[in-house]
């Protein structure tokens, strides 16, 4: 399985929000340039994110974005739900019609991969990789990400 862009851009954004500690509005551009990501790219995730509750907006000067919870009850697969990104290693997402319309031998085998990944980025939250982070461990949980 390999995330997207668009999971791996959401997450990256999410936590480069997380770890500025004073939860003032952050602007999408500063988020944007520290995360090397297309600012409008970054809006159009951030739309998905602000339907979700996962942040908060609000304009004028001084405005921007900030999280909507404390980073410890944000999770990983909230924010890749969010995006309408999908966590699934089968090859026919989930349908059943994998091999010419029918459900090959391991179908099963890849839908239970699929949402046991779902629930293992559940139990991570923004604050826990914050903390792997600080302790030199960001290493493991980057590799998932990554596929």
């Amino acid at each position: 399985m390999q995330l997207t862009t668009r999971g791996r851009y959401a997450v990256n954004a999410m936590l480069d929000m997380a770890m500025q500690s004073d939860q003032t509005p952050l602007r999408l551009a500063d988020i944007a340039e520290r995360q090397g990501i297309s600012a409008s790219y970054l809006e159009q995730l951030f739309s998905g994110l602000r339907k979700a509750g996962l942040v908060q907006s609000s304009r004028g000067p001084g405005g921007g974005y900030r999280l909507g919870s404390p980073a410890d009850q944000i999770h990983v697969a909230a924010i890749i739900d969010a995006v309408k990104e999908q966590i699934d290693v089968s090859r026919c997402g989930g349908k059943g019609d994998c091999q010419h319309g029918q459900m090959c031998l391991t179908h099963n085998l890849w839908v239970e991969l699929s949402q046991e990944l779902h629930r293992f980025l559940s139990g991570i939250s923004l604050q826990h990789l914050i903390d792997r982070h600080r302790s030199g461990h960001e290493h493991r949980i980057e590799a998932v990400l990554s596929g």
